[in-house]
Order: C-alpha cells, then structure tokens, then sequence
C-alpha cells in the first residue's frame, strides 16, 4: 500500500466500536433495518452467546444477519448445529479481520477492519488461517494480563473463571470486562481510554494478517472481502484503491454511529468504486442492548441482493429472494 507521510498535527480518529456519545446529525431509519451485516458473539469480543443474538437480531425484524466474529467462524457453526435459525431468517457465515497496515497511513492503531462474507465454512486452509489469528491474538491477551499484574491491577481471578476453547478469539474487550469486574475500571471505554487503548499503559502491539493477505484468505474461502466503518473513505482514496485492486469487494457503508453526512459520503464512494455498500450495527452489548444497537441503524433492503450477487461462492446455495426476506424456493 502506498504509504503517506505522517502528519505530527492531524489528529488520529478515536476508536468507534463501544463509543456512546450522542450523533449530532443521527440516520433516523423509516423502519426496522431488515438487515445486519456486522455482530460479534461470545465467541470473541461480543456478550451475546450465538442463540441469544439470533434472537435478539429477529426480534427487531432482521431477516439478513451476519456474525461477524473476530478470527472465527465457531458462533455461525453453533448457531447452524443448533438449529436454532428460525424460519425466514438467512444468517450469513461472517468473519472480521483486524489487519495490521506496517507503514504509518495515519490509520488508528495501524488497522484496518477486513469483514467477510459467505466463506465457505468447511474451508481448511481459511480454518487454518483464523486458526493462526486467534493464536497470536491468546498471546496477546496474555501478555496483556501480565503487563496489568506489573502495574499492580491483576486480573488474574477474573480471566481464570474464562473457558475459552481454541474455536474462541480472545480480545481486548473480554480483558476490559476482567478489569470492570476487578474494580479497575468503570467501563469498557475507561479501561481502553486509561490501560488498553494504543499508547496507554497496558497496551500490546497486535501480530496478525495484513489487509492484502486477509483478502486474499476470505476471496479463496470464497467470500466477499469488505472494509469496515471507514469513515475516512471519502478523504483516502489512495488506500480504497490499492484494496480494490487486490480485491476488495465492499465497503461499510450503513453504520451504527456514522451520521448521516457519513453515510452520504461513503455511500457515494462506494457507489464511484463499484463495491457493495454494506452496513450493521457491530453490535458487542458493553453499551447496551442489541435492540438499542439496532435503532441507531438502516440498511436498506436492496443490500443484501447486491451482496449474494456478488458473494463468489454463491451462498447461500439453494436460497432465492427478493433482498428482504430470503427463504428456500
């Protein structure tokens, strides 16, 4: 990726996953959104079990959901073995994947979020590959916890009542709750302003995929690669170029805590790039309830057949629908 040099006064953008401050110009939805392209489970950094979120998602009227769990594909599993869709719902196999950009872009953290949509979820080489993630992603969890020892805010008891299984993606959200629980901080936005954010004194570099080699891993799984809460798409194209030319097939276009100002502008870029605007509430539950998450956003309904269109693979196999409802002809 072509690299930018850094700008000492321009300021970076603060994280946006948990954040709660009040949108000053909000997207008011003319209706529940029929869809939800971006959630995370227990099965990573999310507090709804896999069950719980389906019936979370269905409850506010979503027929297309995506579970988008961090390096891992094991809450999408769950919820198929379960037989636990209900009928008139189509739950997309999701992954998001926090790929690491080595030259400073003015990217926050050095990141840049990879979601993908429709792998094929019994892929052994995309297995291994979010099977090499959630590793290097347990080291870090790990030395995360004993970096807190050393500043003398052990969590030590809190992460021994944890039983991850090697399926799970361990992240820094599940060590801000440990740290809530200990008496360390009040939020999980206090624990990643104060300890965990980048910069703070807790903080641990990431090791991992980067975004080329991330999209290359989901377009052989045949998914559909994805960039997720860009707001800064209108002012990079630089870096949305280079994506797409490595294959790069959307952008986050609807999402929970863009402004309508936001939408608009990403909106017009991914219309510019031909990539699939996609769009959800990236839903985690430290900030409130799925139903809550779930007001802040509107996915129109025409999403989720421009995204089966261009889903490789062709999933889901045997589903026909007119992009609100999907159901087996």
């Amino acid at each position: 990726m072509t690299e930018r040099p850094a700008d000492p006064a321009e300021p970076r953008p603060r994280r946006r996953r948990h954040d709660p401050t009040p949108i000053p110009d909000p997207v008011i939805p003319p209706a529940p959104s029929p869809i939800d392209l971006h959630t995370h489970t227990s099965r990573s950094d999310g507090v709804l079990s896999p069950a719980e979120l389906v019936t979370a998602a269905v409850a506010c009227g979503v027929t297309t959901l995506s579970i988008t769990d961090h390096d891992t594909l094991a809450g999408y599993r769950e919820v198929i073995a379960a037989g636990a869709v209900p009928s008139g719902l189509t739950v997309v196999p999701g992954v998001e994947i926090n790929a690491l950009v080595t030259r400073d872009l003015g990217l926050w953290e050095g990141e840049l979020h990879i979601l993908g949509f429709g792998m094929d979820p019994d892929d052994e080489a995309f297995e291994a590959t979010l099977a090499g993630q959630r590793a290097q992603r347990r080291i870090r969890f790990d030395k995360t916890v004993d970096r807190l020892r050393e500043l003398g805010l052990g969590i030590d008891a809190q992460v021994a009542t944890l039983a991850p299984d090697d399926n799970d993606a361990l992240g820094r959200p599940t060590v801000a709750r440990a740290l809530i629980a200990a008496g360390h901080a009040t939020s999980v936005e206090d624990a990643f302003r104060r300890l965990l954010g980048h910069g703070c004194p807790a903080y641990v570099p990431r090791l991992g995929l980067g975004p080329v080699e991330a999209i290359a891993a989901i377009r052989a799984a045949g998914g559909l690669p994805a960039l997720a809460h860009f707001r800064e798409a209108p002012d990079r194209p630089d870096v949305l170029r280079e994506l797409v030319e490595v294959g790069l097939g959307g952008l986050e276009t609807y999402y929970r805590t863009f402004d309508r100002p936001a939408v608009e502008a990403v909106r017009e870029v991914a219309e510019r790039l031909g990539l699939v605007p996609t769009g959800g509430t990236d839903h985690h539950g430290d900030t409130g309830t799925y139903a809550e998450s779930h007001a802040r956003i509107w996915v129109p309904p025409a999403v989720a057949a421009q995204l089966f269109e261009r889903i490789p693979a062709g999933f889901p196999a045997g589903f026909a629908g007119d992009g609100r409802t999907m159901t087996r002809p």
